[in-house]
């Protein structure tokens, strides 16, 4: 069988890689106002992903003129998430998908279970999170530390108070937290029961707190690529969720979003932006990742259409009057990016040109050619609106020859106004500093 299956990956991977699109044209999905060409079908999906290399000595990615970047922590096990504590301890989320879990059914999902392996993805979740701490202002953590552990694919992080709330996969749990300790061995509160189940396609439930402390809002992704496996699997997916601190109520705060990940608060407006990723399987072009404010009771189409009011015709049954409903959302950041990671810069060490702009992971395409993705690239904001291309931030993931030595997927800020990025399949936490130094991490905390 073992055999069997090798030779079919060597059969169909080359394949599918064939099966739509080619090298050309360019990404046109960008910007607030994207190209949305016609879908395309085939026979077997586009594979185009780039296997894992482990990484030269002394490698960095490539920051832009003026910034400097360190390895900020090193040898971590798929570090995904990030969180900054106000004593500037950094909480990472070392997690994968949980073992019951689905990839997709049919010859489609069997393909994208070995292109994740394939892409250093699919290893069992560490479930547990670690404490990082640069005790000499070296801008390099010392030793990486167990802060928590026996949870189950954690990824959000969020402290109110003196609570630290952390959501699993199925469940948002509650601490108790003290100040500049490096491990937590009191048992969480379960507050509120996440949507899971024997399915659970996309698995990442991030959070993020309001300025009050009052709410917390919760990102929920669908139970699928476009609805194959039944309308009745999306019951209480593709949303954010709002989640009342001293009551405990949970309710829809936005909903028909495939899969959101990234949470910020833009500092200009006040306003609740998310990082989403949009489906998969209609083309080399299609469907723009996105990053959008999010709308109290919107709906933006999930699943029967895609960026605004355009009809995915696979959805059964259709929903007319629910496409109808749907709007589109503001900024398009490529397709098939997996743009996850989403942090606005609200300090002030970087550039002015930086201020109230907002840094985006983009993990990777594995069904794109040429590839998108693979680095962190930066949105400037004016007047608290999307205002330009994006720029490219943080690059060299991908090697000449095509192979991924990294892959970005949390972005946070540090205490000092740096930029953190994680990088799972670098097993790394990148520390991105003005100056052509780390003279940055000697600065006091901003704020302080």
């Amino acid at each position: 069988m073992r055999l069997l299956n090798r030779l079919a990956v060597a059969w169909v991977l080359p394949l599918a890689a064939c099966a739509i699109g080619s090298s050309g044209p360019g990404d046109t999905g960008f910007g607030a106002s994207p190209t949305i060409p016609a879908p395309q079908s085939a026979l077997l999906p586009m594979v185009n992903v780039a296997p894992v290399q482990a990484r030269p000595a002394n490698f960095l990615p490539t920051a832009p003129a003026g910034f400097a970047v360190t390895e900020f922590a090193r040898g971590l096990t798929h570090p995904r998430w990030l969180y900054t504590l106000p004593n500037g301890d950094v909480l990472v989320a070392e997690s994968d998908a949980p073992a019951v879990h689905d990839s997709g059914s049919g010859l489609f999902g069997w393909i994208r279970r070995q292109v994740m392996k394939r892409a250093g993805a699919g290893v069992p979740s560490p479930d547990r999170i670690m404490l990082l701490r640069d005790e000499n202002n070296s801008g390099v953590a010392q030793t990486p530390t167990v802060f928590l552990d026996g949870l189950h694919s954690p990824f959000g992080m969020a402290l109110i108070g003196n609570e630290l709330y952390v959501a699993d996969t199925d469940a948002l749990l509650r601490f108790d937290y003290v100040s500049g300790a490096r491990r937590i061995t009191r048992p969480g509160v379960k507050v509120a029961d996440l949507p899971a189940g024997p399915i659970d396609h996309h698995w990442t439930k991030n959070i993020l707190a309001d300025t009050s402390g009052k709410h917390l809002y919760i990102t929920v992704g669908s139970n699928s690529n476009a609805g194959e496996n039944g309308i009745e699997a999306e019951e209480g997916r593709a949303r954010i969720l709002e989640f009342e601190v001293a009551s405990g109520r949970l309710r829809p705060y936005a909903t028909g979003l495939r899969n959101p990940n990234g949470l910020s608060w833009q500092p200009d407006s006040g306003t609740l932006w998310t990082a989403v990723n949009e489906r998969d399987d209609l083309g080399n072009n299609l469907v723009p990742d996105y990053m959008t404010a999010v709308k109290d009771g919107a709906f933006y189409g999930f699943p029967y259409s895609y960026y605004g009011q355009h009809v995915d015709t696979r959805v059964k049954p259709q929903r007319p009057d629910k496409v109808a409903e749907a709007i589109a959302p503001d900024y398009a950041l490529g397709n098939h990016t997996a743009s996850l990671g989403l942090v606005f810069y609200n300090q002030t060490v970087f550039p002015a040109h930086y201020v109230g702009g907002a840094f985006v992971g983009q993990h990777e395409s594995w069904n794109r050619k040429p590839r998108s993705g693979y680095k962190v690239v930066f949105v400037p904001f004016v007047d608290g609106k999307p205002a330009g291309a994006p720029e490219d931030f943080l690059t060299g993931f991908l090697t000449p020859d095509g192979s991924a030595v990294g892959r970005p997927v949390g972005v946070a800020l540090d205490a000092h106004g740096a930029l953190l990025v994680a990088d799972d399949v670098g097993n790394a936490v990148w520390r991105v500093a003005w100056r052509n130094d780390v003279s940055s991490a000697n600065l006091a905390p901003v704020g302080k």
